[in-house]
């Protein structure tokens, strides 16, 4: 079965760190370029990180910028979002993205997201 399955999410207080993960299954991601997105009740998802398939380019949103780190292991299959100084604005559903490195590809996965709530 293909999937991307999440993990780390939580309960942390302000100031606190998380180590978001996600390993997919029946596919390589190597291939694929990874992103992390959050979304908030009442808003819409938004893009918080990426990491290119090739190169290893990051972007980070403005608001999480200095202090989310994201990472890929291409061996253990999983991308990674290391979270630090978490404030109340972090809170939301995390969803990890794969989106297929073939230029002519649309193949696109989507985990089925981890909540992170960050308390005051």
């Amino acid at each position: 079965e293909v999937q991307l399955v999440e993990s780390g999410g939580g309960l942390v207080q302000a100031g606190g760190s998380l180590r978001l993960s996600c390993t997919a299954s029946g596919f390589a991601l190597r291939d694929y370029h990874l992103a992390w997105f959050r979304q908030a009740p009442g808003k819409e998802r938004e893009a918080v990180s990426y990491i290119g398939v090739s190169d290893g380019a990051t972007y980070y949103g403005d608001s999480v910028k200095g202090r989310f780190t994201i990472s890929r292991d291409n061996a253990k299959n999983t991308v990674y979002l290391q979270m630090n100084s978490l404030g109340p604005e972090d809170t939301a559903v995390y969803y990890c993205n794969g989106r297929d490195g073939l230029v002519s590809s649309t193949r696109t996965y989507w985990g089925q997201g981890t909540q992170v709530t960050v308390s005051s």
